[in-house]
């Protein structure tokens, strides 16, 4: 089999996971790394990134790119120093600036180079099964969640599922279509699938990450680079149904029961 590589997006402000301190209950431990916005390294028994990690080696991944801040000496000695991994080979690409998640794919070009690859966010817990399936097909892809199992298996609620991208595929299981934030009506339309940010891309995502300009929110999608590619580049991206959850970091409101979910799985690195 041969290698497969996962970028995994942690190079972002971490804003709300900063500022949203009102009622959340937290542990000493957990506000500090809360404070400086590292989401994936609050620790939930253990730091959440090792999670997402294991799970990526549960897949078959073998090969990891970490894009982090420049500020990423915590990541840095957790996983140099603290926990060599054994199951896979860790790089580390530097995001200079948060400028989106098409920024954060691009900045891992030089580590990656031509192979195909996994994106994952740093913050978002994915079943093993899921991403087994997405790294195992051809060609660029996606997976697609149902709505409502994404909110019955998962720690998010219906209102902030409502918020995701939501896309939609044809007859043939190709992606047409995908709206960020979309209005209610849209998110509850029949057959819409939720976008949770796990892709599988080719080397041709870095052509369409450099070409696009930024969105309304001033930063560079990645969605705005699929679409490019889709319509500049004639790419196609197959998309995955996936009934199951996704354990989401997003804000400190999270951080509990996220610790309770993980409790008792197996994490190895």
């Amino acid at each position: 089999m041969s290698t497969r590589v996962a970028v995994i997006l942690a190079g972002g402000l971490g804003t709300r996971m900063r500022h949203e301190a009102a009622g959340a209950v937290v542990s000493a431990e957990q506000a500090a790394v809360a404070d400086r916005g590292l989401k994936a390294m609050i620790p939930v028994g253990r730091p959440f990134l090792d999670y997402v990690m294991s799970n990526l080696a549960d897949a078959g991944v073998d090969r990891i790119c970490l894009v982090v801040s420049p500020d990423h000496a915590l990541i840095e000695c957790r996983y140099r120093v603290d926990v060599v991994p054994t199951r896979f080979s860790l790089e580390f690409a530097v995001q200079a600036v948060p400028r989106g998640t098409a920024a954060a794919v691009l900045a891992a070009r030089d580590v990656v180079g031509a192979a195909p690859f996994l994106v994952v966010n740093s913050d978002n817990l994915y079943p093993p099964a899921a991403l087994l399936a997405l790294a195992e097909i051809d060609g660029m892809g996606l997976t697609g969640y149902t709505r409502e199992a994404l909110i019955r298996d998962s720690n998010i609620e219906a209102e902030r599922v409502a918020r995701y991208a939501i896309l939609w595929a044809d007859a043939g299981g190709w992606l047409t279509r995908i709206v960020e934030k979309p209005d209610p009506a849209i998110a509850a339309a029949p057959g819409a699938l939720v976008s949770m940010n796990s892709w599988r891309f080719g080397p041709a995502i870095f052509e369409a990450c450099q070409a696009i300009t930024p969105s309304s929110r001033g930063e560079l999608e990645i969605q705005d680079a699929v679409a490019f590619a889709m319509t500049r580049l004639g790419q196609r991206f197959r998309v995955l149904p996936f009934a199951g959850g996704v354990l989401d970091l997003s804000h400190r409101g999270d951080i509990a029961e996220v610790a309770r979910r993980v409790r008792g799985i197996e994490c190895r690195l």
